[in-house]
């Protein structure tokens, strides 16, 4: 099965989606959009990881771009201004770059770099300015990142953006015992735990900034947008898990739906992908539910009020991005090379990471 023929990697060409894989309700009812700034924004966002020294030239230049991590914001926050959208696309480049820290630091048994960095983001979150030229290029990148974001909504935003992001470190924690005790979490502990490590909240939260607009909790808690942002959100870790299922098990990994599945419920290999796959309709079938309600509640927000209009447009900003996430998160994953898991020389070792603790050099 072909995908969307106007890939957004430099090559244009069509991506073979594997027929397990394949969505056909993505293909067809969720249109691809991009940011029309979206070269600007690759060209910037490989400038930001080399200045930051967030990976090594080599990777950089060999690498970056066939990531594709600017491509998944860019096709996310398509309403964004293009300030905005590069703040959010460093910030995402970071966190792949973390991810795979903390996955090499496992690898390693580096427990000691681990619990250091652990303990530097969270002081860098809340005070990002004082981190700024940081040694560890990680957290000076993180405090970047963050300083950033902090400057396009009200003080109120950013604490709740903190205390978002802090639990997803501690989730981190959480799920670096995990691995290196080679504990398994049940089913529905591991679907807690995926939706700090996935940082659902905090996606969700950069919809406002995206919007231009802090939302009030009247709306955000509202269950008709709540529940469209968590479905958006619950199909990504899915889907990831789904796609990411081959490499985690050369890696020897437990923090994946499927071997959850395999091990707590006795599923075998198959019926675990069956089951995956059948979880990620669902996510589809109730936001597309879902999603009108949440475009019903921004039509009654809209008042005619000046707070009405901005509200009710910030609204519809929001989960028009929430649709976004479906087809971005789905082409993101049959076009980077982050999971092109068969290309690779090592199955469990990505080509693109440092095996080295930068932050300890």
């Amino acid at each position: 099965m072909q995908a969307f023929p106007r890939s957004t990697t430099a090559t244009r060409t069509a991506v073979a989606v594997p027929p397990s894989l394949a969505l056909p309700v993505i293909e067809t009812a969720f249109p691809r959009r991009l940011h029309p700034y979206w070269p600007r924004l690759q060209e910037n966002t490989r400038r930001w990881l080399l200045e930051k020294r967030l990976m090594p030239v080599d990777k950089v230049h060999e690498y970056a771009d066939g990531l594709c991590y600017t491509d998944l914001m860019a096709g996310y926050y398509t309403g964004a201004a293009d300030e905005v959208l590069q703040a959010i696309a460093d910030y995402s480049a970071w966190f792949f770059v973390w991810d795979d820290r903390h996955d090499r630091d496992i690898v390693h048994g580096r427990a000691g770099d681990w619990r250091r960095l652990r303990h530097r983001l969270h002081a860098a979150l809340d005070s990002p300015r004082h981190h700024l030229h940081h040694p560890d290029p990680l957290v000076a990148g993180f405090a970047d990142s963050v300083l950033r974001l902090y400057g396009f909504l009200p003080r109120t935003w950013n604490l709740r953006f903190a205390r978002h992001f802090h639990a997803v470190i501690e989730a981190y924690d959480r799920e670096f015992r995990n691995r290196t005790e080679g504990y398994v979490p049940g089913v529905e502990e591991y679907l807690a735990l995926r939706r700090l490590t996935f940082a659902h909240r905090i996606w969700t939260d950069l919809l406002e900034p995206g919007a231009g607009c802090e939302l009030p909790d009247a709306v955000r808690k509202h269950p008709a947008y709540r529940r469209a942002a968590l479905l958006s959100q619950e199909f990504a870790a899915w889907y990831n898990d789904l796609c990411s299922l081959p490499k985690e098990i050369a890696g020897d990994e437990v923090h994946n739906l499927g071997i959850s599945l395999i091990t707590h419920e006795g599923l075998t290999l198959e019926e675990a992908v069956d089951e995956m796959r059948r979880r990620v309709e669902t996510c589809v079938g109730e936001f597309l539910a879902v999603e009108r309600d949440a475009l019903r509640l921004a039509h009654d927000i809209d008042d005619g009020t000046v707070r009405g209009r901005e509200l009710g447009t910030a609204v519809r900003t929001c989960v028009d991005a929430m649709r976004n996430w479906f087809s971005s998160v789905y082409w993101f994953h049959h076009e980077s090379g982050r999971y092109m898991v068969d290309n690779w020389d090592d199955r469990s070792t990505p080509p693109y990471v440092s095996n080295e603790a930068a932050g300890e050099q």
